[in-house]
């Protein structure tokens, strides 16, 4: 999706420099906010591009993009055209999840901004520091492929051992019981619900409320435990 074009009559590119630290980095000069805007301004002072500073103090580099009150602003000034490019000394200002920072390189370039990250030549203003940021794209998506395929083998080989996936029930062997005793005794679904509701019985998520799918749930889970013990 392209950005609105809200550019007002700008004679040189403006980039939105992001500061940012968490609470650890306060004290660390290296890390912290006048090292950061120093890089920026200089960087900026260079390309000739003006430069408007953005800033989370005491924000995690784990915490999405759009949840910073700083960096949130800023995704949306850029996709409104207001400025031409995000500008972060380090990449990890701008975020320290590989799937995050993918997704800021995709807005920018589904929306038509430039994003440049001055200590690891990412610059998709530029068509050298665009393929950096495929690479680097393509590497986080990787990533993230690897890590499901892991969880889904994972769960398979937890499924074949016979464990039992999921929030385990809470109803007593007395309530199963009685559901099973009931509905063989041709109570209907939702009879047996409203007999539970009336008793004040809780169901397995500790609910006030019984109800038919509920109840199925309970029959379909005892029948899928019957057949694993008979294989």
């Amino acid at each position: 999706m392209k950005r609105t074009k809200a550019k007002a009559t700008r004679t040189r590119p403006l980039a939105l420099g992001y500061l940012r630290v968490s609470t650890d980095e306060q004290a660390d000069s290296g890390a912290g906010l006048a090292a950061q805007e120093s890089t920026l301004r200089l960087e900026a002072e260079r390309r000739g591009w003006d430069l408007q500073l953005v800033t989370d103090a005491g924000v995690s580099g784990g915490v999405p993009a759009d949840q910073r009150p700083g960096l949130g602003a800023a995704l949306e000034a850029l996709e409104a055209g207001q400025a031409d490019a995000l500008m972060v000394a380090k990449l990890d200002r701008m975020s320290r999840s590989a799937a995050d920072g993918a997704s800021i390189m995709e807005r920018a370039q589904q929306q038509g901004w430039s994003l440049v990250s001055l200590d690891l030549g990412i610059d998709t203003s530029t068509p050298t520091g665009e393929v950096m940021a495929n690479v680097m794209l393509s590497f986080a998506r990787l990533e993230k492929r690897l890590i499901s395929d892991r969880t889904k083998a994972a769960l398979a080989a937890k499924r074949a051992a016979g464990v039992r996936l999921g929030r385990p029930s809470s109803l007593s062997d007395e309530v199963v019981a009685r559901i099973i005793s009931e509905r063989d005794n041709g109570a209907t679904l939702q009879g047996i619900a409203d007999t539970l509701n009336a008793e004040g019985i809780p169901t397995a998520r500790g609910a006030a409320c019984w109800t038919h799918p509920a109840i199925r749930k309970v029959l379909l889970g005892q029948q899928a435990a019957r057949l694993r013990t008979a294989v």
